[in-house]
């Protein structure tokens, strides 16, 4: 567990304390596979966590010189949204947008989900098909590396102990068309089996070159060239007639708890043309995600994030300084914990549950500045100078918020242990959608688990306030 937090101003700043604490020190962002990792008994010889999440500009997504170029900071929900990643990198929004839930999204970060380097990790596999490169920083300068030549093995990369990863940058092309295909064990919050992601130029219907990747059949994305090069002169339209099978090459599928190897080289396969698939329905005007995804991130509201103009340290000596539903708090000694933790430990706010604490169930959902987030997965001292948003802040003390008043005339609430969360959800799912409709609602509910089976009342009682919510 680690001892002391720093909230870093700057990537040069951010640099130096990497330097300084080598070996016992980890850059923290979205941190939603470190604070498990960590949670699980992993990293034990960190001491020193140096959070880059409030560095300013690194959350930014532009296009220059034919270039997209991405930040270490730009979350999944934030790409998926992105209307410069739909347009020229199609394959990297859908992958985003199947990341874990919106609460997972709103924290998660794709240079995160590129370092973690697991080859069912969904958004490597889109950024091999586009041939993008990665831009590293350390004391000494930066570096310029391919994703694809990253990657050394599983959950093993080039990074060197030094450097952070600033930012990503995708080379535009024209005609270009991309898709990405995931199969998982269910809909939501799973991890793949299989993905694939293929990236087309085209000329009118005619394939004018092609990049098809594939995840988790084997120990780093693959591309493959066979299938690349037979497409190259044939029509999009008419990919249903190649067997895509017997010219997989370069994958080495294993058999584990969600896959035989053999079920996984022949989804291989069927995803590659799903893939094609999609690009032809794309080029028909079909979508094969919304344009405007359910992110609930506060989009309609304000978000007044702190600015942080010096590196800041938290530890046993230095509390954390918050505001929790408009009142300020100062903690001392709260530094190894989770945010969910600070809440109920520390503040005595206990309408947050404990569910899973691994980021699945989301019964411990609150607002982070304006963002809905798995408070079980934010470290503590990313409240510093935040703000923050539980149950008991929803309504005002006399009067119910609609969401909360439709859940009771329902009977959305059953055991009650999952409430919080889900009403956390729909509050903020109105705010961004005033009158969502079944599909949004449902996506928008998708971190959030019910142990009892519940959710056509739930559904309903957020279809109910929707239509009485009068703010």
């Amino acid at each position: 567990m680690w001892n002391q937090y720093f909230i870093a101003s700057n990537l040069q700043e951010a640099a130096s304390l990497l330097a300084k604490y080598k070996d016992q020190s980890k850059i923290i962002a979205g941190g939603t596979d470190l604070i498990l990792e960590i949670e699980r008994g992993g990293h034990t010889e960190i001491n020193t966590l140096i959070d880059i999440s409030r560095i300013s500009g690194l959350d930014e997504i532009y296009s220059e010189n034919d270039s997209i170029h991405i930040g270490a900071l730009v979350t999944h929900n934030q790409a998926s949204s992105s209307a410069i990643i739909q347009q020229y990198a199609g394959c990297l929004a859908e992958a985003c947008y199947q990341v874990g839930s919106p609460q997972i999204r709103n924290r998660a970060t794709i240079a995160g989900n590129l370092l973690t380097a697991s080859p069912a990790n969904d958004t490597i596999t889109p950024l091999v098909a586009l041939d993008a490169d990665l831009v590293l920083i350390s004391p000494v300068g930066e570096r310029k590396i391919k994703v694809a030549d990253f990657y050394t093995g599983v959950r093993k990369t080039l990074l060197q102990k030094n450097e952070i990863l600033k930012e990503i940058i995708i080379k535009t092309q024209k005609n270009a068309k991309s898709s990405f295909y995931k199969f998982a064990l269910r809909n939501a919050q799973a991890i793949s089996v299989v993905n694939a992601a293929v990236l087309v130029t085209l000329n009118g219907e005619v394939i004018e070159s092609a990049s098809v990747a594939l995840g988790a059949v084997a120990p780093t994305i693959v591309r493959i060239m066979n299938i690349e090069k037979a497409v190259i002169g044939k029509k999009i339209s008419d990919l249903s007639l190649i067997d895509f099978s017997s010219l997989l090459d370069g994958i080495s599928p294993i058999s584990d708890i969600r896959s035989s190897a053999y079920y996984r080289e022949e989804m291989s396969s069927l995803l590659v043309k799903r893939c094609f698939e999609n690009i032809h329905k794309s080029i028909l005007g079909q979508r094969s995600m919304p344009e405007n995804p359910i992110t609930l991130d506060g989009k309609c509201g304000p978000k007044d994030i702190v600015e942080i103009h010096e590196s800041i340290l938290i530890d046993e000596n230095h509390p954390i300084e918050t505001n929790i539903n408009g009142k300020s708090y100062i903690f001392f000694g709260a530094h190894q914990k989770t945010l969910l933790h600070l809440i109920r430990e520390n503040a005595g706010l206990v309408g947050s549950k404990e569910g899973c604490d691994e980021g699945e169930c989301g019964a411990c959902t609150m607002y982070l500045d304006g963002k809905a987030v798995m408070s079980c997965l934010v470290p503590a001292p990313r409240a510093h100078h935040a703000k923050v948003m539980t149950i008991e802040g929803i309504s005002d003390g006399i009067t119910l918020h609609p969401v909360q008043k439709a859940f009771i005339e329902e009977g959305a609430v059953q055991c009650g242990y999952c409430t919080p969360g889900f009403i956390m959800s729909a509050v903020k799912l109105l705010e961004e959608h005033p009158k969502p409709g079944e599909n949004e609602i449902k996506e928008a509910i998708t971190g959030n688990l019910c142990r009892c089976t519940g959710y056509y009342k739930i559904v309903k009682a957020i279809e109910k306030a929707a239509l009485e919510d009068k703010r």
